[in-house]
């Protein structure tokens, strides 16, 4: 999962790590080799925010070289780069509690020790689908990181400050597509609305509390709190572009309990594989 550092410069001490500072993976790493690592719960936290970005970069990078016209190649391709930058983070900072690298929680674990939600499992589907759940994950994530500043936890709250920029840009894209289908042709509209009623029926995991979250109080975000805000940032592009809010009965959870959808398993055999056969391969 290794790839280009973040940004930012070397740090010599946490004060340095303060909300808008550009924490980089291979920082992480140090800092767990000088013995800095969270504690099992706060590591718990970074894993379930970690797998969902790891598991929606996954999905996207499939549309590369596939997307609709060439600017739309590039546009998909940086949103799963910067989601999967996202993932190289918050999975080096759950791994240092743990002894393990980004690339050992990416590769050698199984189905069932995943924690990412379903909806971040689900198939592309068509280019509508696709835009229908990145509208819905970009707001759910947008709410979440731009809370996530105010972290007790000085880590957690850097990784936020750094990701919620680039949230904001993953909803501002999936917005325009939606506003651009949505008051498009009526097969675009037809399409883009199927997709919103295939997503939403994964929409309330993402905002179920655990207990993890009552002793993680003032350090991680309850997402039940991202709900409302989020819903209604949704509900208003949604009626800007003629589509309505579905009315669908919603699936069974599990994916932060390690029970997942069936397509979980296909999508970790193509992602692992190469790691699996060549295992401490570089390049």
């Amino acid at each position: 999962m290794s790839g280009p550092a973040d940004g930012g410069g070397g740090f010599g001490s946490a004060t340095l790590i303060s909300a808008g500072y550009a924490l980089t993976a291979e920082e992480i790493a140090e800092r767990a080799a000088a013995g800095e690592a969270p504690g099992e719960d706060v590591a718990q936290y970074a894993l379930r925010l970690g797998d969902d970005a790891l598991i929606l970069a996954q999905r996207l990078s499939w549309w590369i070289s596939r997307g609709p016209e060439i600017e739309e190649d590039i546009a998909l391709g940086n949103v799963a780069l910067d989601t999967l930058g996202h993932a190289r983070v918050l999975l080096s900072y759950a791994g240092s509690a743990w002894g393990k690298s980004e690339d050992e929680l990416a590769y050698f674990r199984d189905e069932e020790e995943f924690r990412c939600v379903h909806l971040v499992q689900l198939e592309n589907g068509d280019f509508g689908q696709t835009i229908a759940r990145q509208l819905v994950f970009s707001a759910y994530a947008y709410e979440l990181y731009s809370r996530l500043q105010a972290s007790g936890d000085a880590t957690l709250a850097a990784i936020a400050a750094k990701a919620v920029k680039e949230v904001e840009y993953h909803l501002d894209h999936a917005t325009q597509w939606a506003l651009r289908l949505g008051i498009g042709t009526e097969e675009a509209n037809r399409r883009l609305q199927a997709g919103l009623d295939t997503v939403w029926v994964y929409l309330d995991e993402l905002f179920e509390d655990e207990g993890l979250h009552d002793r993680l109080e003032g350090v991680a975000v309850r997402p039940s709190t991202l709900r409302e805000p989020a819903l209604e940032r949704i509900a208003g592009v949604l009626e800007a572009a003629n589509l309505r809010v579905p009315e669908v009965k919603q699936a069974r959870t599990g994916g932060r309990r390690g029970e997942h959808r069936e397509a979980l398993g296909f999508l970790l055999a193509e992602m692992q594989v190469l790691a699996r056969k060549h295992p401490g391969a570089s390049w």
